[in-house]
């Protein structure tokens, strides 16, 4: 099973590729889509679909898992990275890859163990269970691929539930 995952933003998205074997996995890609503050809004969310869509092309992922936004204080952010999200899933829609979403407690349970765990916790755990050198970079590259992981880990679950 090839896992994307991906952590929504307008300025930086990351992503994060896993291959899955039973329950071993291993990382094949990760990194950003980055758009610059200057380039016109709309013209940001163009090239996160056009990025996500070449993605999805290049590894030909089984799924998507992406995170579930979740509102905090500034809400023009929040109004922005729903819209990135927005053509995020639809680049996923349009190119027929399910998607699963998960709350960063369902991230943090999935990789450490433990819904309140740390960003360092998840992300040196995350370094650790894919066998890497380094933490990856940008840090949403790391939460993709902790995304990534537990879209395998729920999705084995689910199949030795039946």
């Amino acid at each position: 099973m090839i896992v994307l995952g991906i952590d929504p933003g307008y300025a930086t998205v990351g992503f994060g590729v896993v291959h899955a074997v039973g329950d071993r996995m291993n990382a094949l890609a990760w990194g950003a889509i980055q758009t610059a503050a200057e380039t016109p809004f709309p013209e940001r969310l163009s090239d996160i679909f056009d990025g996500v869509t070449e993605l999805i092309e290049k590894f030909r992922p089984d799924a998507v898992s992406i995170e579930e936004l979740f509102f905090n204080t500034n809400q023009k952010t929040v109004i922005g990275v729903g819209q990135a999200r927005g053509v995020i899933v639809l680049a996923c829609q349009k190119k027929g890859v399910p998607i699963s979403e998960y709350t960063p407690l369902q991230v943090k349970s999935a990789v450490v163990g433990y819904g309140r765990a740390e960003k360092k916790q998840v992300m040196e755990l995350t370094r650790v269970q894919l066998n890497l050198g380094k933490t990856p970079k940008p840090d949403d590259a790391a939460d993709a691929l902790a995304l990534a992981m537990t879209h395998v880990r729920t999705f084995a679950s689910q199949l030795y539930e039946k």
